[in-house]
């Protein structure tokens, strides 16, 4: 640090020195400092001079010790340095009595902070002290002084604990400033070690904030502090999920710049983003300068090749990679073999896939569940479900639970197969296992039973495995019952419903009224459609067509035309349709005074006729005709 120096107070009651910084302008040049260490010297804030001098009174002098404002530094560094908490207690009960809270400031913590540059832990038990028991809140620059003080100190965790504190800030917008700036600005104060800059890309790494991280990089750089490979490496990889990847080269061109050498893993991330870029071609020009620079690749390198080529149905190259593995002496893992056997099953080479199952178990490598899991699937898209069914069994003799993705395979592959009784068999035998199912399946195979119209097996499997039905699934279950012209086996699982304080929805009340009404049980239907409304479930307008059409059909006029009038009344619902099965009722009695009155009662209703409603009311008048000249 170069200063201009004009002039210098040193004036202080309490023996501070007091620089005035009013004509001193500080100049850091990063580039001119040595990448170890910073200024031993212990400097004073920028605006120390003015802090002081608002507190600064010659009465203050009368006062006894501990309440003068002024000698509020000197107590708590006497109370760290005898490391005496109690003293600590007694300061903190001392300042807030006798008024002292509003005199000690962020710039009394920065004072504080800086004497205690030689002794780290009592820097780290002030700066706590000051937030939890006084409750006051430190200042970007509190907290780099505390940063810089514990990373000089080697005391790493602490200082990476507190600086992703001051991001967490940051991100929340508590504090709106360049976590940066502050650090540079305040390593002028006191001792610094470059390294915070390495954490501090990490921090911001930490919590997703790439962009971030990718400045602090760039602006280390331009000061000239270079990072440390692990903390670009770190940078590289939040890049690369975010598929940032003109910038990880950019960030590569910065290291070859500046000179800091590359490692393996800076090598495989960056074959990694080669793969993603789906740049596979680029690969082996990037391996040839890998060698180049006296890396071998490795396990990592190869399995993103790997993965890369089978992934885009290379298999050949896949194939080709994993023999020249064995022969530079790199054995494939079980990344390998499950990244190969999901290539060979996706391109339907289930053969090919079993064969290197086989030669991955000879070689001593045992299976996870992934890797079944994989091999299954490829079995099941190819409908042999013997051979699924066998390599689960297998799974579970090797001690394995089969998980969701498992079960839903295998259900699905005996559904494609036509054949849900072997898979209600597999879910019964999983079960008597005790392998828990979860509750997805058998949601997914109970609707998969009453979708092929089979209420009573799903019905069965619920009862053999205790399973406790939702709403969704008693109303899947009654619409198929329903469909099966089952309404006695309905109205038992509705009332279950009830009985179980599920509420029925419209769908489940309009299969069953649906279903009476097509059984000639239309009063039965009423009686439901009472009991809907009674639970505030309003009738629609295919539950009003339902029920007409069913007294129509029963030739039951007066309940016809007393529901038709119900539903406009109550629930404002005109149906054409309705109004003219029941015209079409009375037309075909020839009853012409019946149907005269009934379209004089349902006009004061609300409903209109239509040019159907004209047809039918024709129709009868002259079937009325033809009746009347046949009886003269």
């Amino acid at each position: 640090m170069n200063l201009t120096q004009k002039s210098i107070k040193s004036t202080c009651s309490n023996g501070d020195l007091v620089i005035n910084f009013k004509n001193l302008q500080p100049r850091l040049n990063f580039a001119s400092l040595p990448s170890s260490s910073s200024s031993n010297s212990l400097q004073t804030l920028t605006d120390y001079s003015e802090s002081t001098k608002s507190i600064s009174n010659p009465l203050h002098n009368f006062l006894p010790k501990f309440q003068n404002p002024q000698n509020t530094v000197s107590l708590i560094c006497s109370a760290l340095k005898n490391r005496n908490n109690d003293h600590l207690v007694l300061l903190q009960k001392t300042i807030q009595n006798n008024g002292l809270m509003s005199h000690f400031s962020n710039n009394e913590i920065s004072r504080v902070l800086l004497r205690c540059q030689s002794d780290s832990s009592s820097a780290l038990s002030f700066f706590n002290w000051v937030k939890t028991d006084l409750g006051l809140k430190p200042n970007t620059q509190n907290y780099c002084l505390v940063i810089h003080i514990l990373t000089w100190s080697k005391n790493f965790s602490q200082a990476m604990k507190i600086l992703s504190e001051l991001v967490d800030l940051k991100r929340n917008g508590v504090e709106n400033v360049d976590v940066f700036d502050s650090l540079v600005s305040s390593s002028g104060l006191c001792n610094w070690d470059p390294v915070v800059f390495d954490m501090l890309i990490k921090a911001f790494l930490k919590v997703n904030m790439v962009k971030d991280g990718y400045r602090v990089f760039r602006k280390t750089v331009k000061h000239g502090i270079y990072p440390s490979v692990i903390a670009i490496n770190c940078l590289l990889t939040g890049l690369s999920k975010l598929n940032y990847s003109k910038k990880c080269w950019e960030v590569y061109g910065e290291m070859e710049r500046i000179g800091v050498h590359p490692n393996s893993c800076t090598f495989n991330i960056l074959t990694h983003v080669l793969c993603k870029d789906e740049d596979v071609n680029k690969v082996n020009d990037f391996l040839e300068k890998m060698e180049e620079e006296g890396f071998q690749p490795d396990i990592v390198t190869y399995n993103t090749l790997v993965s890369s080529y089978c992934r885009k149905g290379r298999m050949k190259d896949a194939v080709y990679l994993y023999q020249i593995m064995y022969i530079r002496g790199v054995s494939p893992d079980l990344f390998t073999y499950t990244s190969l056997i999901n290539g060979f099953c996706k391109k339907g080479n289930v053969k090919d896939a079993h064969q290197l199952f086989v030669r991955m178990s000879d070689r001593g490598l045992k299976p996870d569940v992934i890797l079944y899991n994989t091999l299954i699937c490829g079995y099941c898209k190819e409908g042999m479900m013997q051979e699924a069914r066998f390599l689960l069994h297998d799974m579970i003799g090797e001690g394995m639970y089969p998980d969701k993705f498992t079960c839903s395979v295998l259900v699905r592959g005996y559904q494609k197969q036509d054949n849900l009784v072997s898979a209600v068999n597999l879910v019964t035998e999983l079960q008597r296992f005790r392998f828990v199912v979860s509750r997805d399946i058998y949601n997914y195979l109970i609707s998969a039973l009453c979708m092929e119209n089979r209420p009573f097996a799903a019905k069965a499997l619920i009862d053999r495995v205790s399973y406790e039905p939702d709403n969704m699934v008693y109303r899947e279950l009654i619409e198929s019952f329903c469909r099966c012209n089952c309404p006695d086996e309905a109205l038992s699982l509705k009332a279950e419903m009830v009985s179980k304080d599920l509420k029925p929805d419209i769908g489940t009340y309009r299969a069953i009224i649906k279903c009476l009404c097509k059984s000639g049980r239309s009063m039965d239907a009423n009686s439901l459609m009472r009991e809907m409304t009674d639970y505030d479930v309003p009738p629609d307008i295919e539950v009003c067509r339902a029920l007409i059409n069913g007294h129509c059909g029963e030739n039951n006029f007066r309940e016809a035309q007393s529901l038709l009038s119900f539903f406009g009344r109550e629930f404002k619902i005109f149906d054409t349709v309705c109004y003219n099965a029941i015209v079409r009722l009375l037309s075909a009695e020839g009853d012409i005074v019946k149907l005269m009155e009934f379209q004089d009662k349902m006009r004061k209703v609300g409903f209109a006729p239509n040019q159907l409603t004209c047809k039918y009311v024709i129709d009868g008048l002259q079937k009325a005709v033809r009746a009347h000249q046949i009886n003269i």
